[in-house]
């Protein structure tokens, strides 16, 4: 049987922008088991605790991951989210465009949350990282002296704008200067490299 994506909602029917995203797309229904998902998707109710509903999916996606859509995104209950396990976090009415990458960045093991969430996150952990010994710096030798730069001032916690404003140059050389150390240095997300950058190699869910 093929794998397909599953949406999981309460009542409602696959949205126009889900269906053109996936257009195998199938709707999930409650008790039923989704081992033929690639990933389940569950649009999150508006009140109430969404840990139970979370958990229950990841039960019975077998090995999917499951990603949370919420119509009304917000920090705080992104945070919720990721604390009960998902792999994914935005906004149910996200363009097709948007739905596709998530699914990407998914499927290659990696973790999707909105840039504010991820922003806050990333500032964080690079706040509340132990310091260790004796800070290597190899993860910098394949990387131009810019990149360097970018990536040390990433995992200070600093936004792409606060990056731009400190090296006096736009944005977008400062995505430009991230997608090129990210794919030199293997990791998919910022937070991977304040990791990387801070010469830890695990990283505890926040308490």
């Amino acid at each position: 049987m093929t794998r397909t994506h599953v949406f999981v909602t309460d009542g409602e029917p696959i949205r126009s922008n889900w269906r053109e995203a996936f257009p195998q797309a199938q709707l999930g229904h409650a008790g039923a088991t989704s081992c033929e998902a690639i990933i389940v998707w569950v649009l999150l109710p508006y009140t109430g605790d969404i840990t139970p509903l979370i958990r229950q999916w990841q039960r019975m996606a077998c090995d999917a991951p499951v990603v949370a859509l919420s119509d009304e995104p917000r920090d705080e209950e992104g945070m919720v989210a990721l604390r009960a396990g998902v792999s994914g976090y935005c906004n149910g009415y996200a363009s097709p465009a948007v739905l596709q990458q998530v699914a990407e960045t998914v499927l290659q093991g990696g973790v999707w949350l909105g840039q504010s969430l991820l922003q806050k996150l990333v500032a964080t952990t690079a706040q509340n990282l132990p310091k260790p010994a004796v800070a290597s710096s190899d993860w910098a030798l394949s990387l131009t002296e810019r990149e360097v730069m970018v990536a040390r001032a990433v995992a200070s916690g600093a936004s792409n704008k606060e990056i731009a404003d400190q090296l006096n140059i736009t944005e977008r050389t400062v995505k430009a200067h991230l997608t090129a150390a990210f794919e030199k240095l293997k990791v998919r997300d910022r937070l991977q490299l304040t990791l990387l950058v801070n010469g830890i190699t695990e990283l505890k869910a926040p308490s």
